[in-house]
C-alpha cells in the first residue's frame, strides 16, 4: 500500500447480502475495550427468586407477630353510642390532625391534592439531577431563598396554631444553618454529609418528619373532643 493510513475493504456493494466487516489495528492503537466490571448483575430469574424470598420473609415476620400479639380491634360497632373520639385508621391520622387547624376543604383536598400531584409531576422536571448540595452552586441567591421561606413558613404555622409542626421545621432550620456552614474542604463526617445533601433530600426530609409528628400526636395526645391529653395519665 502507497499510503498505510489508506485502508479499504470490500467484497460486495450491498452490506445486507455480504455484512463482513475488517478491522485494522495497527502498531500504536490497541484492540482493548474500556469496561467496568460489576459485582452484581440483575438479570430475570435471580432478581425475582430474590424478590419472593424477601416477600415470603416479611409474611412469615407478619405471621409471627399475629400470633404473638392480637390486633387492636375494639369492640362491636354501636350505632347508639360513638366512641369519643373517633379516630380514623394510624395511617390517616395525620390528615385527621390537619383537619383539626385547617378547614376541611383545605386539609381534606388541597393539601393531600397537592402532595399527589407533586409526586405525579416532579419526576418529569430536571432538577438537581446531579444531586450536588444544596449551597454548592448559587450559594447566595439560595442561602437568601432559604431563610426567607423558613420564617414565611415559621409565621404561617403558628398564625393558624400548628405548634406541633414547629419543631420539626426549627430542627430543619438548624441543620440547614449547620450545612451552609460546612466549608468546602472539610473532612468527611456529619457536617460534611449534611452539605453533599441536595434541595430535594431537605424537602422529603422534612415532609417525612412532619408526617411522623402529627400522626404521632393524632395516636397519642388526642382525647375527648381531640382535646390535649397526655398519654401517660391514662
Amino acid at each position: 500500500m502507497s499510503d498505510p493510513k489508506d485502508f479499504s475493504a470490500s467484497m460486495e456493494s450491498d452490506f445486507r447480502k455480504t455484512p463482513v466487516r475488517v478491522a485494522f489495528v495497527t502498531r500504536r492503537t490497541s484492540p482493548a475495550v474500556k469496561f467496568r466490571d460489576e459485582d452484581y448483575v440483575m438479570t430475570f430469574p435471580e432478581t425475582l427468586i430474590r424478590a419472593a424470598v424477601a416477600v415470603q420473609v416479611l409474611v412469615v415476620f407478619l405471621v409471627w407477630l399475629a400470633l404473638l400479639w392480637n390486633a387492636p380491634l375494639e369492640q362491636l360497632a354501636d350505632p347508639m353510642h360513638t366512641p369519643n373520639p373517633a379516630k380514623a385508621p394510624w395511617y390517616f391520622l395525620g390528615l385527621q390532625e390537619l383537619l383539626h387547624y385547617f378547614p376541611p376543604v383545605v386539609a381534606g383536598v388541597l393539601v393531600p391534592g397537592l402532595v399527589v400531584t407533586a409526586l405525579v409531576v416532579i419526576p418529569y422536571f430536571n432538577i438537581n439531577i446531579e444531586a450536588d448540595g444544596i449551597f454548592s452552586k448559587d450559594r447566595r441567591r439560595r442561602l437568601a431563598i432559604c431563610w426567607s421561606v423558613i420564617p414565611a413558613l415559621l409565621v404561617f404555622l403558628i398564625a393558624f396554631d400548628v405548634y406541633v409542626a414547629v419543631p420539626a421545621t426549627l430542627l430543619i432550620a438548624a441543620l440547614l444553618f449547620v450545612a451552609q456552614r460546612t466549608p468546602a474542604d472539610a473532612p468527611k463526617g456529619f457536617r460534611s454529609w449534611l452539605a453533599s445533601k441536595p434541595l430535594s433530600f431537605w424537602i422529603m426530609t422534612w415532609f417525612l418528619m412532619e408526617l411522623m409528628v402529627l400522626t404521632g400526636v393524632g395516636t397519642f395526645f388526642r382525647g375527648p373532643g381531640w382535646s390535649w391529653v397526655l398519654p401517660w395519665r391514662g
